[in-house]
């Protein structure tokens, strides 16, 4: 079975895309964006400083957490967890978790910023999900929203610009394109279209392959 990498920005839909290819091809699936909410949960409840690499390290330590935690999704661990993924040393420690589900017998779905070109390289199939910053800051308001959040449009576009930022320029494992990656840009798909096109993409490539 496959293994396949979906990589993005923030609110790009990879993380929608990647459990509807875990599904379609029954898959196990990872979401990696979850691994750095719950060190950024934990340092946010120690009351811990995100710009402290040191204290970042030291909430990866024993990190369990519940995938249904509301707190993980919340705008206070969005922040912590953008801040945190920055350091080389989060990253090297949450990387064998990452690498153990993706080697695992039978094929495995993740989604990320780094699978493709880090923690998965030998993937069968790299897709890099996109959309334009003010599309994906629409998305990011309307999630907020509809979680009874009040936010302005033009600080919603603000933080984006800014995660996109950090996440492409940062020394570790910056956020690109794997170089035989296959681009998807959802700016002008709605869920439905942008998932069968993942589908499609995914199959041609697995034929090819």
């Amino acid at each position: 079975m496959p293994v396949i990498a979906v990589d993005g920005p923030a609110a790009s839909g990879k993380g929608t895309i990647a459990r509807a290819l875990a599904t379609h091809f029954g898959l196990p699936f990872m979401d990696t964006g979850l691994l750095y909410r719950a060190v950024a949960l934990n340092l946010w409840r120690w009351g811990g400083d995100p710009a402290d690499e040191f204290e970042a390290l030291r909430a990866c330590a024993d990190l369990g957490f519940d995938p249904d935690d509301p707190e993980l999704r919340s705008e206070p661990v969005s922040q912590f967890a953008s801040a945190i993924s920055v350091y080389p040393s989060v990253r090297t420690a949450l990387l064998k978790r990452q690498q153990d589900f993706a080697g695992q017998e039978g094929g495995a779905v993740l989604d990320g910023r780094d699978i493709g070109t880090v923690i998965a390289p030998q993937a069968d199939v790299k897709l890099f999900v996109t959309a334009s910053p003010e599309v994906r800051a629409r998305r990011r308001l309307n999630e907020l929203e509809q979680r009874g959040m009040h936010a302005h449009y033009d600080d919603v576009l603000a933080d984006i610009r800014a995660r996109d930022e950090r996440d492409s320029t940062r020394e570790f494992a910056p956020l690109k394109p794997a170089a035989d990656a296959l681009l998807l840009d959802t700016s002008n798909l709605d869920v439905e279209a942008a998932i069968a096109e993942a589908v499609r993409l995914t199959e041609e490539r697995l034929a090819n392959n």
